[in-house]
């Protein structure tokens, strides 16, 4: 079935030729755009549904090729000479293991070759430590059997120096395999010589399905090896007509695309990647990963901002202890953010196919590789333009959210009766909680009364209608609970939000506590006003008599001699928490005053806003960002309001220092008006009678 892959292939190509020829036009061959035209000569094809499942059958041939007694001694051949499998630390997670459970080997089999860590990329093997790690193999009696390379690893797209691996492998007996994305642009006329080097290459894994968006299609693996019989016992070839059919799907596929339309998917993704990566280049605060690689169809970008007097090389050199968590601290404040942009990103524009992820070395990341996605999704150059549109408009929330943070924490930090908790992965202003007077500090268990206080907040705060979001937390419901501000989209007064969570939570601490006082009060007085009127009953029964209890007796003597009794009752006063008599009210027909209740605490700066002006904005006096005509109305309005509320201050002032009764001495009057205003006084005064006790 191969063999008929590459016949229809050649049938293309030659058509093609043919009709170019018609027209007078002199291609070379070296031009003409085809999958693996006269790039991979003399090769055999194995088709598997698993991606790795080639690589694992490419391990036995070599196996059987450097092992000879293999067949009739097994494991006692590979236990003399131990075979090693090279796996670059940029390759895929978990294929050295996959490989080792496949081949029978054990883990020590496996040699992870770490990748260049001062010069080159960070994603590229480090061929100086591979050389060092094979001549160290063999001085221990081990035989170096195969190494594993990647054109475009998993993650960011990187390709290694094929060229140099090569060397390498020919001098040493290595068999050399390469897989990646980047293996695609080799059907096209314009390939990077480092993609270009794997056609030289022992063999290679090719993966069209997701290439070409075609779903249930095989994955092919291109091998060079003369002897059938191995190719044979490693199960790359058989003799059964139903392992010929997979390739069934492939050939179908492709024949429905024609030459043409697989160059132009490919074509199409690397276009895509390209540009994106061109206009994200243009945009601040954003890192592409992979500058030097034009070619690769993948684009890795981040946010970043350096602080002031933040150092960007901080992450590559090792640190004090101090100045370490700092740098950890601030790597995972962006990598919370970044995961954020990531996820809305993904959310806005769908048709992207992004992904989030998590690197090494840089952190969390986001990945657009079109060539696994564009074909599926019909991802196209407007989607990649709103793509860029959207990472431009969420810039300045993360810009503003990482300058307040700093800002937040100094305020909670200051602020009685809050405490900052220091949460880096939640991609928001900061999370705080509020300590009531019972909570216990040294413990982190779940605290009752301060879920509910925090749930009461957290009601508060989404009643503002303010641009912020609230969230409480924990996920993990056996830790404390807290107040989780989201991201900001403007200019927040971080002073103002501060203070009305304290003044909030106050309050409502506040309340919940009287609740709770009041019902231990009303309690009691119930239970002493019950005592109190069975001891009036008893004083009652004494004075009265017992002859005046018994029924006859008792309402002959009431007729002759009535007793005069008073109503006596008892009144709970809620507010002061105290029982008192009712004989004050049913003689003087007035209830008591009471004590006044204490005012609800408020914050003691009080700001005054324009009407439509969202809580928690600062004010625009002195802003740069309005216009002259509109920041002249705004401040005069401010003027007038606070002027207005001064006025009334200041007269609520005047008012108080002048007796309540007394009324306020005109500037001149005679003093026959005077009299006069006095009998008026009299005269409007009401007439209060007094009681007769009282006369």
């Amino acid at each position: 079935m191969g063999k008929n892959l590459k016949e229809a292939m050649k049938m293309l190509e030659d058509s093609q030729r043919r009709t170019e020829e018609e027209n007078g036009k002199k291609l070379l061959s070296g031009d003409i755009p085809g999958p693996l035209q006269g790039r991979y000569e003399n090769g055999c094809a194995y088709f598997h549904e698993e991606e790795r499942e080639g690589l694992a059958k490419i391990c036995r041939l070599a196996i059987h090729s450097r092992y000879e007694d293999f067949v009739v001694d097994g494991f006692n051949v590979l236990y003399n000479r131990k075979p090693v499998l090279y796996l670059s630390a940029a390759a895929r997670p978990g294929l050295g293991q996959y490989l080792c459970n496949q081949l029978g080997l054990p883990f020590p089999c496996l040699c992870r070759v770490p990748c260049n860590t001062v010069f080159g990329s960070q994603h590229q093997m480090d061929v100086a430590f591979l050389e060092k790690l094979i001549k160290d193999d063999i001085e221990r009696g081990k035989l170096p059997l195969l190494l594993v390379a990647n054109a475009g690893t998993a993650a960011v797209g990187h390709t290694d120096k094929i060229g140099r691996l090569k060397e390498l492998c020919e001098q040493y007996g290595i068999w050399l395999h390469v897989e990646g994305v980047n293996l695609a642009t080799l059907a096209l006329g314009y390939v990077s010589s480092s993609v270009l080097a794997a056609t030289k290459c022992d063999s290679m894994t090719l993966t069209p399905g997701p290439w070409l968006g075609l779903p249930a299609v095989p994955a092919v693996t291109l091998y060079k090896h003369d002897d059938p019989a191995l190719t044979l016992v490693s199960g790359l070839t058989s003799n059964k007509p139903a392992d010929k059919l997979r390739a069934l799907p492939l050939w179908l596929s492709l024949q429905y695309l024609g030459l043409d339309g697989i160059v132009e998917r490919i074509k199409h993704a690397c276009q895509l990647s390209q540009r994106l990566q061109e206009s994200l280049k243009k945009v601040n605060h954003i890192k592409i990963l992979v500058e030097d690689e034009l070619s690769s169809p993948v684009v890795v970008f981040r946010f970043f901002q350096e602080l002031p007097g933040s150092d960007p090389g901080l992450n590559a050199i090792p640190a004090p202890s101090a100045a370490a968590s700092a740098v950890g601290r601030e790597r995972h404040s962006c990598d919370a953010l970044n995961r954020w942009l990531g996820e809305q990103l993904k959310q806005l524009v769908p048709m992207s196919g992004l992904t989030v992820m998590d690197l090494e070395v840089e952190g969390t990341c986001v990945r657009f590789s079109p060539l696994m996605t564009a074909a599926v999704l019909g991802t196209r150059g407007e989607d990649v333009d709103q793509l860029v549109a959207c990472v431009q408009s969420k810039l300045p929330v993360l810009t503003c959210t990482l300058q307040l943070r700093e800002e937040f924490k100094q305020e909670v930090e200051a602020t009685a009766g809050l405490l900052y908790v220091d949460d880096p992965n939640w991609p928001g202003i900061g999370v705080v909680r509020y300590e009531h007077a019972n909570d216990d500090k040294s413990s982190l268990k779940l605290d009752p009364e301060g879920e509910k206080i925090h749930a009461g907040l957290l009601k508060k705060l989404n009643e503002l209608e303010s641009d912020l979001t609230f969230k409480m937390g924990p996920e993990y419901k056996s830790m404390k609970s807290c107040i989780y501000i989201g991201m900001a989209s403007d200019d927040i007064d971080i002073s103002e939000l501060v203070e009305t969570i304290a003044v909030t939570a106050r309050e409502i601490e506040e309340d919940s506590r009287l609740l709770e006082n009041m019902t231990e009060v009303v309690r009691k007085g119930i239970q002493e006003a019950q005592v109190q009127l069975q001891k009036a009953n008893e004083e009652r029964l004494l004075e009265e008599g017992v002859l005046r209890q018994i029924p006859v007796v008792g309402s002959v003597l009431n007729w002759f001699s009535p007793v005069q009794a008073s109503q006596k009752g008892r009144t709970f006063n809620l507010t002061a928490g105290s029982l008192e008599s009712t004989e004050h009210t049913y003689v003087y027909k007035v209830q008591g005053s009471g004590v006044t209740p204490p005012q609800t605490p408020t914050g003691t700066r009080t700001k005054q806003r324009l009407p439509g002006q969202k809580p928690f904005k600062r004010s625009l006096r002195g802003s740069d960002a309005i216009s002259e005509t509109s920041s002249v109305g705004h401040i005069e309005d401010l003027e007038k309001m606070e002027q207005s509320s001064g006025g009334q201050e200041a007269s609520e002032a005047n008012s108080h220092e002048r007796h309540p009764e007394a009324p306020a001495p005109p500037e001149a009057e005679p003093p026959g008006a005077l009299q006069d205003g006095a009998q008026g006084l009299q005269d409007d005064r009401p007439q209060v009678e007094e009681p007769e006790s009282l006369r």
